[in-house]
């Protein structure tokens, strides 16, 4: 048996034992499977997690761990508390392949650009989360600031690198 069918076995193995874990959980437990169902999300993020610890090279593991882990929590919060709080943590949805992105930049080859649509896919979330919190009269300024600011920081590095000659 080669290394990848050995580490194939291994997660296969960990995943029944902990769905077996889960499912004799169920039975013997007082919540029921209306609140529990998010569990088997976080248990298949942790199997991602789990394949990228066996081989640090597979980067790419963390993209689906870290959206299981993160919206297997909001589901579990959700039924633990109200669906009707979706409206509010819909942003959630956005925020979890953005936290992917980095997770993947700060393990990945050096040099890489991983965190750029991380930080695009964080950023829209975190207007919308804000917006809920925050009346939108000030985003077109804050916007138009921000964008300014991106505009002008290279010149203004040019310039020093300029006078520094």
């Amino acid at each position: 048996m080669n290394q990848r069918e050995s580490s194939s076995n291994f997660i296969l193995g960990v995943f029944m034992i902990l769905l077996g874990i889960f499912l004799f959980f169920i039975q013997r437990s007082r919540y029921g499977w209306d609140v529990l169902w998010p569990m088997i999300l976080i248990g298949g993020g942790l199997l991602f997690v789990i394949g990228f610890l066996q081989n640090t090279k597979n980067y790419g593991l963390l993209m689906p761990a870290s959206i299981l882990l993160i919206i297997g929590a909001l589901f579990l919060y959700l039924e633990m508390v109200n669906w009707r709080n979706i409206v509010e943590l819909w942003p959630t949805f956005i925020l979890a392949p953005g936290i992917g992105f980095l997770f993947m930049f700060l393990f990945a080859e050096e040099g890489n650009k991983l965190y750029v649509p991380g930080l695009i896919l964080i950023s829209i979330a975190v207007i919308f989360f804000v917006g809920f919190c925050v009346s939108f009269t000030y985003w077109p300024i804050i916007l138009i600031l921000l964008g300014l600011l991106l505009l002008f920081t290279p010149f203004k590095r040019k310039n020093r690198n300029r006078n520094q000659s």
